[in-house]
């Protein structure tokens, strides 16, 4: 069984490994974590809360999936979300530094996306994944998965969060 035992059949081994070695690192780095998730609905809090032994690195998740719920509880400007649209890099980068600042927590993680077919001119598969650490600069990174279908959107999207985690993490 690994690390992540409760999401076993639905998390590919590599990617449970790789929440444990964030996890690792951050409770290394004396460091918390929180998530803001739109598209993998809490999907990766569940993750990190999952990992035995190292989950009192997580401080909090948000899950916004409404773009109401991205301003009231992340502070995204309706603006933004008129001008860009709810998956963009303007919105993740928002998602990102509002979930630093309401969680407390000394690094922060967004993604927001299309998981599926949506609506005539959303692109199935298109993501935005934000980091914001305390002191630096938010990163961004734009995926195209394409129409894998929501659950393995998700999946990749967590492997993507992961790693962005991750680089978020190095000194």
């Amino acid at each position: 069984m690994s690390a992540a035992e409760t999401l076993d059949a639905a998390v590919p081994a590599e990617v449970s490994a790789l929440a444990e070695a964030v996890l690792k690192r951050a409770c290394a780095a004396d460091l918390t974590l929180a998530t803001a998730e739109s598209c993998t609905g809490g999907l990766l809090a569940s993750l990190l809360t999952d990992v035995d032994g190292y989950a009192h690195a997580f401080e909090r998740g948000f899950v916004v999936y409404s773009e109401r719920s991205k301003q009231e509880m992340l502070g995204v400007s309706a603006a933004d979300l008129r001008r860009f649209g709810a998956v963009s890099e303007t919105v993740a980068r928002a998602m990102a530094e509002g979930a630093l600042a309401a969680a407390g927590a000394q690094i922060a993680v967004a993604v927001t996306g299309f998981a599926g077919r949506g609506a005539p001119g959303e692109e199935p598969g298109l993501v935005h994944v934000a980091v914001k650490r305390a002191g630096r600069p938010t990163a961004h990174r734009e995926e195209h998965f394409g129409d894998i279908g929501r659950g393995a959107v998700r999946v990749a999207c967590l492997r993507c969060s992961l790693e962005m985690l991750s680089d978020g993490l190095a000194d």
